[in-house]
């Protein structure tokens, strides 16, 4: 898998390895008031429960920025602080031990404020991710075109950290359109060995922002390009982290464990297809969540007899419909026909024998 990836340098967040051979990780953005420490610290741990590996958090006044404190003392995450405009925030969230800062160069460009932030995080021993976003880019660049503008501008902070000896780096580059996105990553990657945190910023509602992050991010990913992702969703966080583990799997870089396949419908489907995989997928995440993992290589759950006998029979477990009934499978073989709501239920079950605690 190393080989097939883009050679980046790795950091550390805090356990958590980025770049090098190190695995793609998930990522997502708390919506709580980081002033509010409990609250946050409900969908922290909702968040890693779901499969989120690192966690950010807004730090928007001096408030937040000491609250932080509480948060990273109890999270079971590493956590990010989201800094813009003043740099004072991050010297603060440094001391509030937090694991990594994101800076903006579009807003915290003066150099002798940058380097105090840079001494600060180097003698904590923290990465600084460089996020440059679209929306807040230096006008100056916007002549050279979106993306040139923001590969410039994450080159010309990373320069400047690097002035003040901080190599600890890690960049993103995004946009709201997924070709300026990928394009400003393609250029950053060709030009610079610093990891990538990929992700279509602004992506909108899961309907449209999923399709726009899995084209973005898919697309960068299967170039090899990318290090740690978030999906961007006006949304609950965690169903940021669905996708975001959802894409991995998808690009081959996470095994699905288990791989749940599902026929489209038509009109030849005599049952409530649609139900029954998202009541198996809801099944399936329910376990994974309880911090199970299910050792199962694939669950079928097709629609109907031209494909559905045979999509089944290759699964570990699986049904395929018709005329009313379900026919379900295990390794092969036949199990028998049910009634939908009693097919279910075997397969449920058959699934939780399969469910044993995650190392």
């Amino acid at each position: 898998m190393c080989r097939s990836r883009r050679s980046s340098r790795k950091i550390h967040i805090g356990p958590v390895a980025v770049g090098g051979c190190a695995p793609v990780s998930v990522q997502t953005m708390c919506c709580t008031d980081t002033r509010e420490p409990e609250s946050t610290l409900r969908q922290i741990r909702a968040a890693a429960a779901a499969g989120c590996e690192i966690i950010r958090v807004a730090v928007p006044d001096m408030t937040a920025a000491e609250a932080l404190q509480d948060i990273t003392s109890a999270s079971p995450l590493p956590v990010v602080a989201d800094i813009h405009f003043d740099y004072r925030l991050a010297l603060r969230s440094i001391a509030s031990h937090a694991a990594e800062i994101r800076l903006n160069p579009g807003n915290l460009a003066n150099a002798g404020e940058i380097r105090q932030v840079a001494l600060a995080a180097g003698e904590a021993g923290i990465p600084i991710r460089v996020g440059a976003n679209a929306g807040s880019v230096k006008p100056e660049l916007l002549h050279l075109g979106l993306a040139e503008a923001l590969t410039v501008s994450a080159l010309e902070q990373c320069a400047l950290l690097e002035q003040y000896g901080f190599h600890e780096i890690k960049v993103s580059l995004k946009a709201s359109s997924v070709p300026v996105t990928v394009a400003a990553c393609r250029a950053f990657a060709a030009r610079s060995d610093y990891p990538l945190h990929i992700g279509v910023t602004e992506a909108g509602t899961p309907g449209r922002g999923i399709i726009k992050s899995a084209v973005g991010i898919g697309a960068l990913l299967l170039e090899g390009i990318g290090d740690t992702i978030r999906v961007s969703l006006t949304a609950d966080p965690m169903e940021e982290v669905r996708a975001g583990i959802r894409i991995l799997e998808s690009c081959g870089l996470r095994d699905p464990a288990p791989e749940i396949v599902s026929c489209p419908t038509c009109g030849r489907t005599e049952i409530d297809l649609a139900g029954l995989a998202n009541r198996v997928e809801d099944l399936v995440a329910e376990i994974k969540a309880s911090g199970m993992e299910i050792q199962l290589r694939k669950i079928a759950v097709m629609g109907c007899v031209v494909n559905g006998p045979g999509e089944a029979r290759d699964a570990d477990i699986g049904l395929a419909g018709g005329r009313g009934k379900v026919v379900l499978f295990r390794h092969g073989e036949k199990i028998g026909t049910f009634d939908p709501e009693a097919g279910f239920a075997y397969l449920a079950d058959e699934i939780r024998k399969h469910a044993v605690k995650r190392p």
